[in-house]
């Protein structure tokens, strides 16, 4: 049976809604239905479209207050308002210190209270331990933004969770936009003004983690925003990307995720930013138990269950990494990198043993290594000796690279249409042909639209081939490691496939709800329901079940195995039974009456010894031939209802061969599902076994997607083990189904 999760809702994800019907709608649909036509709402009420906040103010205020600004020696405040009074200056903001006793602050003259702030203030910084009190005070005169740098929130546990709720509260009433609380200085951080280019935008949860990212500009990367979001009591991750996809100057969105505040926003900004090109490139830590206890402890929410969070990254292009370093490099290289021209790639070395490495790496990784055509490797055979391989990897001996053949050497392979990439590993410093080398990879990157890298492995990086000619270089693209140049190849090849099929799932999301709603509205009772009631479910969505009857004689069995059609199945059928198979309470392969009556009397038996209570028993058509499959239903608390789709019978127990994704979802994407099952291949027949009617089951996972969109948390779980999907044009059957209401 497939698992389903418990726990805190968040952000109304969760509250019950029958938007189908005539059922209420929750406080969070309604503010949505206000703001939106009936054609921006999914079956349930759920806007399909993120809306873009106007943080144009927050990072280029004409005017900034600071409350509890000080300028006395040895105050922490000190320091900040130091700070923000230089970044003022830098953004052409007015700064107002407010601070009840102090004439002026660092010579600015101060005002008593926020009330006697002037009337046009975009941002106010808030240095005071409780911001609560102030928030209210700060909507009269009409602030648009404010930041709360205050700890001791739901960081803390119960107690400060109640406390940030508060704050929440209070800030939704005033109409204010709150940057934290427990955030940091790093959005007010000096930017480079000289460095040109597209440039990345950087969210953090915690702003030491966004450190090496910043630094990059030292590399010549240009960094436009930074976002420290901290506890998101109200502005969060997703609203930061929202506004960065639409930024003419990013060229690529870095963010360090703890935990996702609402599962429904983070996937609207991620289709914003897929529908705009924009890569999204992710650190989300709590791939472990322990990492995700730690992340819960840090910024007070729920990290989600990490499996549904990798699927719904992969689902919207959301490129993830695991740590700082392959965030730092894939990020800089899909902002500044030109859209692919060809996927190939080309390794090119001095050394045999570097280049086959280096290919070994990076086919494990999926990349495609062409090999280059006969006639290319006669012409770079006038340049490398004819004893070395130049077919891809392309290996050149090392002294070609010293003189004039250098560069022919380079711009031949560019030459190749195959080749949409070229990689030249550099292991170490050996001037002056590693020089030479690094000029002509220079100049040849200027002179092609095609993507040149550059691996330089001298752990020392002071050499000036590294520091002036490569980094100094905007179209090479200079890695210090063979496998985050691997993870960011593949990250900017996968992410322009990706963007160049994309089609929005909110657009073909359903708006009203299928004739099915209805008839399922009326099999729904709270609790799990009987394999019976659960296949009648299945039923109202068109989804095939074997020919069957629910008896409750004997001599009903009997008849009723007549009109099924021997051999049949024969199965206990009761409310909360969930392993039938375990209790001996199913009979398989009966192929005559007399054997149909006795398995009759064995589960009644069984069912009195067990204590369960009967509401018949089935009397199924067995269908044997085929592959078992499971498609499946959880609730997550962060995306709610997700749909599953893996090898079933006793293999989805064994194995946990399955793939995940949360609705709404095309055609397209329930087809990508299969293939990233590990089992993909037998589906399409092996041991000389047809191939399966893989339509059949794709079209089985949409309506399974159908009704989770339409039933809402109402279906709490759906497991449907075995889906016995047969040969190709034969359909699939669904022999098994646990549904479990609320």
């Amino acid at each position: 049976m497939l698992g389903s999760t418990h726990g805190t809702l968040t952000s109304g994800l969760r509250a019950r809604v029958v938007a189908c019907g005539d059922g209420p709608r929750n406080a969070v649909h309604e503010a949505a239905g206000a703001a939106a036509s009936a054609g921006d709402l999914d079956v349930s009420g759920r806007p399909l479209y993120a809306p873009v906040p106007d943080l144009d103010r927050f990072f280029r205020p004409s005017s900034v207050a600071v409350v509890g600004a000080s300028d006395a020696e040895g105050r922490p405040n000190t320091g900040i308002t130091r700070q923000l009074v230089d970044w003022a200056a830098r953004v052409g903001a007015r700064l107002h210190p407010v601070h009840p006793t102090r004439p002026s602050v660092f010579g600015i003259d101060c005002v008593p209270s926020v009330r006697a702030l002037p009337k046009t203030v975009d941002l106010a910084v808030l240095l005071i331990s409780d911001p609560l009190p102030v928030i209210e005070e700060l909507a009269e005169v009409k602030v648009k933004f404010a930041v709360a740098f205050a700890s001791g929130y739901a960081e803390t546990g119960q107690e400060g969770a109640a406390a940030q709720a508060r704050l929440a509260a209070a800030v939704e009433r005033s109409g204010i936009r709150l940057l934290g609380p427990n955030t940091n200085l790093n959005a007010f951080e000096k930017f480079r003004d000289d460095l040109e280019g597209p440039a990345i935008a950087l969210i953090t949860q915690s702003g030491h983690q966004g450190r090496p990212v910043f630094t990059l500009q030292e590399l010549g990367i240009r960094l436009s925003h930074w976002a420290p979001t901290g506890n998101e009591a109200d502005l969060e991750t997703a609203d930061f990307i929202s506004y960065f996809a639409e930024r003419p100057e990013v060229g690529a969105i870095a963010c360090y995720v703890e935990g996702l505040k609402d599962g429904r926003s983070f996937l609207l900004a991620a289709d914003r930013a897929a529908r705009r090109g924009v890569p999204v490139v992710a650190v989300k830590v709590g791939r472990t138990d322990t990492g995700a206890r730690t992340a819960a402890s840090h910024t007070g929410k729920l990290t989600g269950a990490d499996t549904v969070v990798d699927a719904v990254m992969r689902q919207y292009g959301v490129i993830r990494v695991d740590g700082l370093d392959e965030l730092q490099d894939t990020a800089a290289l899909l902002a500044r990198a030109r859209r692919p021209v060809s996927d190939g790639v080309a390794v090119y070395s001095i050394s045999g043993g570097t280049g086959a490495h280096f290919a070994d790496l990076a086919t494990a990784a999926g990349l495609r290594l062409p090999r280059l055509s006969d006639g290319r490797q006669a012409e770079l055979h006038q340049w490398i000796p004819p004893y070395l391989n130049v077919s891809n990897p392309i290996d050149n001996g090392g002294h070609p690279v010293g003189d004039w053949r250098g560069r022919k050497i380079i711009d031949s392979i560019l030459a190749d249409p195959d080749v949409g990439v070229l990689i030249c590993p550099i292991t170490g410093p050996f001037p002056p042909m590693s020089d030479r080398l690094a000029q002509d990879l220079v100049d040849a990157a200027e002179a092609t639209d095609k993507l040149v890298c550059v691996v330089w492995g001298s752990p020392v990086g002071t050499e000036a081939a590294y520091r002036d000619t490569l980094l100094g270089s905007s179209r090479v693209a200079t890695f210090r490691t063979f496998g985050n140049c691997v993870t960011a190849v593949r990250a900017h090849l996968s992410h322009h496939r990706f963007t160049t099929h994309y089609r929005s799932p909110f657009d073909e999301a359903p708006r009203t709800c299928s004739p099915s709603f209805r008839k399922a509205q009326a099999l729904l009772q709270p609790g799990q329901l009987s394999e019976h009631a659960a296949k009648s479910l299945l039923r109202a969505y068109g989804i095939r079940v074997p020919r069957e009857q629910l008896v409750t004689s004997a001599a009903a069995a009997v008849r009723a195995a007549g009109l099924v059609g021997y051999p049949v199945v024969m199965k206990a059928s009761a409310p909360q039974l969930a392993h039938k198979t375990e209790l001996g309470l199913v009979k398989i392969g009966l192929t005559s009456a007399s054997q149909v009556r006795e398995a009759y009397r064995e589960l009644t038996d069984i069912a009195r010894y067990e204590g369960v209570d009967l509401d018949g028993v089935l009397v199924c058509q067995m269908v044997e031939r085929g592959v078992e499959m499971v498609v499946g239903v959880t609730q997550d608390e962060l995306f709610g209802p997700t749909v599953t789709v893996g090898l079933g019978g006793v293999l989805v127990e064994v194995l946990h061969d399955t793939a995940v994704r949360v609705p709404p979802f095309g055609e397209d994407q329930a087809r990508a599902m299969l293939t990233e099952l590990r089992g993909h291949a037998l589906l399409e027949g092996v041991r000389g076994g047809p191939p399966v009617d893989v339509d059949a089951l794709v079209e089985v996972v949409l309506r399974v997607q159908r009704m989770a969109l339409e039933l809402g948390d109402q279906l709490s779980e759906l497991d449907v083990n075995p889906l016995m999907v047969l040969p190709r044009g034969q359909g699939a059957v669904a022999l098994d189904a646990l549904a479990v209401c609320r």
